[in-house]
C-alpha cells in the first residue's frame, strides 16, 4: 500500500471529490426545496411534509439499497445515481411552482441518496484499507461539512438572486463532475475486495434483503451499535423539533439566527473530521462512537441550561460550533465500526439498515418531540433529549470489553488473507498469486496455528472476533 493518508490514493481521492460535488448538490435542494414550498404556500405544515418525504425514502429502501451496494458494482452505482439525481430533478424546469412536482423531485432525491450512502461507505475499506478507515472516515466527514456550509449557503443565495432556473443548472453541474470522476474504475488496495465471500440467499430474495438487519441481531458488537444508534436517531429527531423551539422562544430569536446556530455545527464537525484525518485516525471506533456521542450529550445538557446564565448569541455561536466536533466524531466512528466489523459481502446491506434505522428514529423523535411539546415543558423534554445521547454513549462505553473495539493495527504488522479473491478493475476476481517456494514456506509457517482464524479468509462470511471495532 502507499504510504501516506487516505487521499494519496489515486481511488479514494476520486470518491472523496465525486461525494464532495454530490453531497453540496444534495444540500443545495435541502435548503432550497423547502423555503421555495414555504414561499408557495406560507403553510409550516406543507413544509413539515417536504421534510417527511426527504426522509421515508431510507426506510423504506435501507434493505434495497443494501443488496444492490453489494450486487452490483459499487462505482457504477455511484455514477448512476448521480445521472439518476439529474435526471429527476429536470421537472423542476418546466413546473417548478407546482407544489405536487416539488414534492415528489423532494421523495426521488432522498430515494436516490439512499442508494449512495451504502455503496460509498462500503467502498472505503477496499480503497484505503481496513488499518485507515478511521482517517477516511473523518476525510469525509470533512467533505460533509463543506459540502454542507457551500451547498447551503449556494442553494439559498441562488434561489434569492438568480431563479429556480439557476439553481437547478448548479445542481446539475455538480452532478456532472461528480459523475465524470466515477467513470475509471477504481484499483482496490485492500485483498478485502466485494464478493469475496457469496452469499447462500438467492439474489433479490426476502433473506438477502434483510440480512443487513438480521447483522445487527445475531453480532454482539453490532448489537451495541444498533441500540446506540436508535437512542442517536430518536435525539436527533427529537433535536429538530426541540431546536426551533429553543432559539425562537428561549433565545428570543428568528430565521436568521435558527439557519446561524444550526449551520455553525459544521465548523467543529471540519475541525473534527481534520483530527479524524490526522492525530485520531488509528483510534478503535467504538472508543470514539462511545466518547463521542457522550460529548454530545454532556455539551447538548449545557446548552439546554446556559439560559439561566446568558442568551447572549455570541454564546450559543461558540457552543453549537462545539457541539459539532464530537457528532462528527460519533458519526465517524459508528461508520468504522460497521465498515471493519462486517464481512465484506455483507458491508452494504448493514450500511444500508443502519441508514434505514436511523431515518426511521429520527422520524419517530420528530414525532415524539411534535407529541408532547405542548403537554410537557420545554426546559424537560431539552434534558430528555441531552439524556438519550448520553445512554446511547454508556450503551458502547460500558459493554463488553471485547466489544469496545481495539486501535486498527499498522500497516507493516498486517498480513494479508490468504483466500480473499483480489478484484482488477475489470470486475472480475482472481486469486492472489504466489511463487511456489514463497507458497510454501508460508504455508509450513502459518500451518493450523491458534491465530490462523484471525488473518484466513472466512467462507462462512463470519466476522473475525480480532477486528471487531478495528479502524
Amino acid at each position: 500500500m502507499t504510504a501516506g493518508g487516505p487521499l494519496r490514493q489515486p481511488g479514494f481521492a476520486r470518491l472523496w471529490l465525486a461525494a464532495l460535488g454530490s453531497e453540496t448538490a444534495e444540500w443545495m435542494l435541502q435548503v432550497a426545496l423547502p423555503v421555495l414550498v414555504y414561499q408557495r404556500t406560507g403553510s409550516p405544515v406543507a413544509t413539515a411534509t417536504g421534510l417527511m418525504l426527504g426522509l421515508l425514502p431510507a426506510v423504506l429502501l435501507g434493505p434495497v439499497a443494501g443488496v444492490l451496494a453489494d450486487r452490483w458494482n459499487r462505482r457504477a452505482l455511484l455514477r448512476a445515481v448521480c445521472v439518476g439525481q439529474a435526471v429527476v430533478v429536470l421537472p423542476l424546469l418546466g413546473a417548478g411552482g407546482v407544489l405536487a412536482v416539488v414534492y415528489a423531485v423532494l421523495t426521488a432525491q432522498a430515494a436516490l441518496a439512499a442508494l449512495f450512502e451504502p455503496a460509498r461507505g462500503a467502498l472505503v475499506p477496499e480503497l484505503v484499507g481496513p488499518e485507515r478507515v478511521v482517517a477516511a472516515n473523518g476525510l469525509l466527514g470533512v467533505g460533509s461539512a463543506v459540502a454542507r456550509f457551500a451547498g447551503g449557503a449556494l442553494g439559498g443565495l441562488l434561489l434569492a438572486a438568480a431563479g429556480l432556473g439557476w439553481l437547478v443548472a448548479a445542481y446539475l453541474a455538480l452532478l456532472a463532475g461528480a459523475a465524470a470522476l466515477l467513470l475509471r474504475p477504481f484499483a482496490p488496495v485492500s485483498t478485502r475486495a466485494a464478493g469475496a465471500t457469496a452469499s447462500t440467499a438467492r439474489p433479490g430474495s426476502p433473506r438477502e434483503w434483510l440480512a443487513g438487519f438480521a447483522a445487527f441481531v445475531r453480532r454482539p458488537a453490532l448489537r451495541l451499535a444498533g441500540v446506540a444508534l436508535v437512542l442517536m436517531a430518536v435525539a436527533q429527531g427529537m433535536f429538530l423539533v426541540l431546536f426551533v423551539l429553543f432559539v425562537v422562544d428561549v433565545l428570543g430569536g428568528g430565521e436568521a439566527e435558527v439557519g446561524m446556530l444550526r449551520g455553525v455545527q459544521a465548523v467543529g464537525g471540519l475541525l473534527a473530521g481534520v483530527a479524524l484525518a490526522t492525530v485520531a485516525r488509528r483510534a478503535a471506533p467504538a472508543r470514539l462512537l462511545g466518547g463521542g456521542v457522550l460529548s454530545v450529550g454532556a455539551l447538548s445538557a449545557v446548552i439546554w441550561t446556559m439560559p439561566e446564565f446568558s442568551t447572549a448569541l455570541p454564546v450559543y455561536i461558540g457552543l453549537f460550533a462545539a457541539v459539532g466536533a464530537p457528532g462528527v466524531v460519533a458519526v465517524s466512528g459508528l461508520l468504522a465500526l460497521l465498515q471493519t466489523g462486517t464481512a465484506a459481502h455483507l458491508t452494504g446491506r448493514v450500511l444500508s439498515s443502519a441508514l434505514a434505522g436511523m431515518a426511521l428514529g429520527t422520524v419517530a423523535g420528530v414525532q415524539l418531540a411534535g407529541a408532547l411539546a405542548g403537554a410537557v415543558g420545554l426546559a424537560q423534554l431539552l434534558l430528555a433529549q441531552a439524556a438519550l445521547h448520553v445512554a446511547a454513549g454508556a450503551v458502547i462505553l460500558l459493554g463488553p470489553g471485547r466489544y469496545r473495539g481495539r486501535r486498527a493495527p499498522s500497516v507493516r504488522h498486517q498480513r494479508p488473507a490468504r483466500h480473499a479473491p483480489r478484484q482488477r478493475p475489470g470486475g472480475r476476481h482472481h486469486p492472489p498469486q504466489l511463487p511456489g517456494g514463497l507458497a510454501d514456506r508460508r504455508r509450513g509457517r502459518r500451518g493450523a496455528g491458534a491465530g490462523d482464524h484471525r488473518h484466513a479468509g472466512d467462507a462462512a462470511g463470519t466476522v473475525r472476533e480480532g477486528r471487531l471495532g478495528a479502524g
